[in-house]
């Protein structure tokens, strides 16, 4: 049975959400990869802000609680030329540095991510014996990645198995009201960063 390390990308697949309309399960996210082999281990990277109120709290409390390994990074502001503030986080080298220091754990890396800033990490665990798997959706998925991922998976694809049935995300083409009202506190990195 095949050890499969799973590592989700939380900004990313929030904006995934976002373009589909749909939620996603985290808890069904965990099963549905489970049932593939043995779960070696789950990693979410978020970014938060420097001061975390409940729901925030309750949020990353509940992937802990679900069994996942929870990363974040602090969200940083700054002020362009115009005045306009943005918030950023990265976490694409916490997420590299756990896919190459837990590479013996597994045998299976799946990657919720389309960022193609990881093709070459992706490169590196093929080198080494691993498989690599990688799920997105195509419009927010990096021809580099999806080129050298062992098997591309589409989420349209595995939504009766992943999605939060009864809760919707107002989808970015039918969005009302200002973005910030809308986007929870994970999100406002990848909205207001084009690390893509």
């Amino acid at each position: 049975m095949e050890r499969i390390g799973l590592f989700i990308d939380g900004a990313n697949v929030y904006a995934a959400a976002k373009r589909l309309g749909w939620n996603f399960d985290h808890r069904k996210i965990l099963d549905h990869f489970a049932s593939q082999g043995r779960l070696y281990n789950a990693y979410y990277y978020t970014a938060v802000p420097s001061s975390i109120d409940d729901k925030q709290k309750r949020f990353i409390d509940a992937l802990t609680y679900m069994g996942y390994t929870v990363r974040t990074k602090v969200l940083k502001e700054s002020t362009d030329d115009h005045g306009e503030m943005h918030r950023h986080a990265n976490l694409d080298i916490e997420i590299v540095t756990d896919l190459l220091s837990t590479v013996d754990l597994y045998d299976v890396a799946v990657l919720l991510t389309g960022d193609g800033d990881f093709e070459r990490p992706a490169e590196v665990l093929r080198a080494r014996g691993k498989r690599v798997v990688v799920a997105s959706i195509p419009e927010m998925t990096s021809y580099e990645l999806r080129n050298v991922a062992d098997e591309y998976i589409d989420f349209k694809d595995i939504r009766a198995e992943v999605e939060r049935p009864g809760y919707r995300l107002p989808s970015e083409g039918r969005e009302s009201g200002t973005r910030e009202a809308t986007r929870p506190f994970y999100m406002t990195a990848a909205a207001d960063t084009d690390e893509r």
